[in-house]
């Protein structure tokens, strides 16, 4: 999230940069909207796209953090001999600066970001810096043609997460945790025994200790994701049958063998599960080819999967006509 790292990095040193690309034409690394934030002392969040051109474009960052000026600027990149890169087409790059004084105006933008995805209308001043007000409601681009600084602009923040429920605070739970630390997913990761989860838990994620797991599954909201590892087989039975009940979820996993899934199976036909709604269940999770059973291993595959799955989830709804309930 890039304004809870401009924050965190403004508060514990002081000083950030933030790259955006703001225009592309032709052929470039990385669309419109990409953001790479700076923070003193060679810290680095995101990626407008690799090369001889995020390696410029951070050495411009760096330069602008060590300079008293707080002005933000404007230049366009082209993609051609020059830098080395075959794409040929062009990347015009805004690089801001903030420090604590800038704290106001970055603290709103940071929760907006936690709270989802958001527009804000940005504008130059006179001054050289960029204001941001944020859009309530959504708002179209207030400009057309090609870009103008000069002009209001539209930017888009945050990004849309897949809800997904992480039932298991085991050795595998922990990895799979830190392997969505930095992808866009919501995690409520749940455990009955509150001393097995670490002191510390990425950002997107929300520990819940509970003696009734169930109750997540039925609070949960329709599209999000259950995958389920607990250190008790009835327990895992228990929650992915009832998993398997709300048609309305999506991803449902199951960690264990092709022995454990018929066993799971014998035991939710007689649960009164139908034959269609076991197909909906995962397991064994993970992406078949990877046969590690290291838990970082375990985790890179079902990672792999869950990232997948989201896609296959976001074309579904892409492909839905207009009022189709969701």
């Amino acid at each position: 999230m890039v304004w809870w790292r401009i924050r965190e990095a403004v508060e514990g040193h002081g000083r950030a940069a933030l790259v955006s690309v703001i225009e592309v034409e032709g052929s470039a690394p990385r669309e419109a909207g990409a953001r790479m934030v700076v923070e003193p002392e060679a810290g680095l969040f995101g990626s407008i796209g690799g090369g001889r051109l995020e390696y410029e474009a951070l050495a411009a960052a760096e330069a602008a953090l060590g300079s008293e000026s707080s002005a933000a600027t404007v230049r366009v990149w082209p993609l051609g001999p020059n830098l080395g890169q075959c794409c040929g087409g062009a990347v015009t790059l805004l690089i801001e600066t903030f420090d604590i004084s800038d704290l106001d105006s970055i603290r709103p933008l940071a929760a907006a970001e936690q709270a989802g995805p958001f527009v804000t209308i940005s504008r130059m001043t006179e001054q050289h810096r960029i204001v941001r007000e944020i859009a309530v409601g959504g708002a179209g681009s207030p400009r057309s043609g090609r870009f103008s600084i000069r002009q209001p602009f539209v930017e888009q923040f945050g990004e849309a997460r897949t809800m997904l429920l992480l039932f298991g605070a085991g050795h595998v739970g922990r990895a799979v945790v830190l392997a969505l630390s930095q992808l866009p997913f919501s995690v409520r990761w749940i455990d009955s025994r509150a001393d097995h989860f670490p002191n510390y838990a990425p950002g997107n994620v929300i520990s819940v200790r509970t003696d009734q797991p169930e109750q997540e599954i039925e609070a949960a909201p329709a599209g999000g994701f259950v995958l389920v590892m607990t250190h008790s087989h009835p327990l895992d039975y228990s929650i992915a049958a009832a998993a398997l009940r709300r048609a309305d979820l999506g991803f449902v996993g199951l960690i264990g063998s092709a022995t454990k899934r018929a066993r799971f199976t014998s035991q939710a036909l007689k649960m009164g599960l139908s034959e269609r709604q076991l197909a909906r269940l995962s397991c064994p999770i993970g992406l078949p080819g990877i046969k590690g059973k290291e838990p970082s291993i375990i985790a890179a595959g079902v990672v792999a999967q869950l990232l997948i799955e989201r896609e296959r989830a976001s074309e579904k709804i892409a492909a839905a006509p207009t009022g189709t309930a969701r």
